[in-house]
């Protein structure tokens, strides 16, 4: 019998984010699983903590991830998702910073999780030119099960 125990949500608050928001919740109710919440700020500098982001001061062309600005990607963290999380048993906010895909395998792999569920395509069209499509990198390289849900109404449609 398949049991998840630790399922984790990565979201840059895109559409498909919040689709995949939703399977999320029903697998950490069907399994009674801890759900980690992640935010990742999109940092391209390995060891520096500059942020290319949503987040980003629109006057400077980056912006160093400080307390402030962590604990802000928290806070809206839990003000777009907190309070949507009827019957699960835990949850836990996390916000990182990083190259995403990089982030989400890392903090999986420490947290033990099962199961990965995330958005088929987010929101930034700067990191598919750069690293590719987060999920595909995110499934390639993850030790467990990744879904990636697509929202319906962005589904390709087919020329002809």
């Amino acid at each position: 019998m398949i049991e998840y125990k630790n399922i984790l949500f990565c979201s840059d608050f895109s559409e498909e984010a919040e689709m995949a928001f939703y399977h999320a919740v029903d697998f950490c109710q069907r399994y009674g699983a801890k759900l980690h919440l992640l935010h990742v700020l999109h940092s391209a500098y390995k060891y520096m903590r500059h942020v290319v982001d949503e987040y980003g001061d629109p006057d400077k062309e980056e912006q160093v991830a400080d307390d402030e600005l962590m604990n802000q990607a928290e806070e809206d963290l839990k003000a777009k998702y907190g309070s949507r999380l009827e019957n699960c048993a835990q949850a836990v906010f996390v916000v990182r910073v990083g190259v995403p895909f990089v982030e989400i395998v890392r903090y999986a792999r420490e947290h033990k999780v099962d199961f990965i569920v995330m958005g088929a395509s987010g929101s930034s069209e700067l990191n598919k030119q750069t690293f590719g499509s987060t999920v595909e990198n995110v499934a390639r390289r993850a030790h467990c099960h990744v879904m990636a849900i697509r929202n319906p109404e962005l589904a390709f449609k087919l020329p002809g």
